[in-house]
């Protein structure tokens, strides 16, 4: 189904943008900034609904979960 493939590439896309954090790659790097784009919007609306952590940013993990969730009522 088209709909569980675009949720596996963004659930891809949120990956590379947590293995890109950890890299220090250059923002202005025109790959870091489309992956930035795409996963930023969805990653601080998740940040701003999660108590602070210590620093730690659970973010990705809360989207890639719930991006599973979705694909699993998707395939349901």
């Amino acid at each position: 189904m088209l709909l569980a493939r675009i949720i596996d590439l963004y659930s891809f896309i949120v990956v590379a943008a947590v293995i890109l954090s950890w890299t220090g790659v250059n923002r202005r790097n025109p790959i870091v900034a489309i992956v930035n784009g795409l996963t930023e919007p969805v990653l601080e609306r998740i940040r701003n609904w999660l108590p602070p952590m210590g620093g730690l940013d659970l973010s990705p993990m809360v989207l890639l979960i719930a991006l599973q969730v979705l694909r699993g009522l998707v395939n349901g």
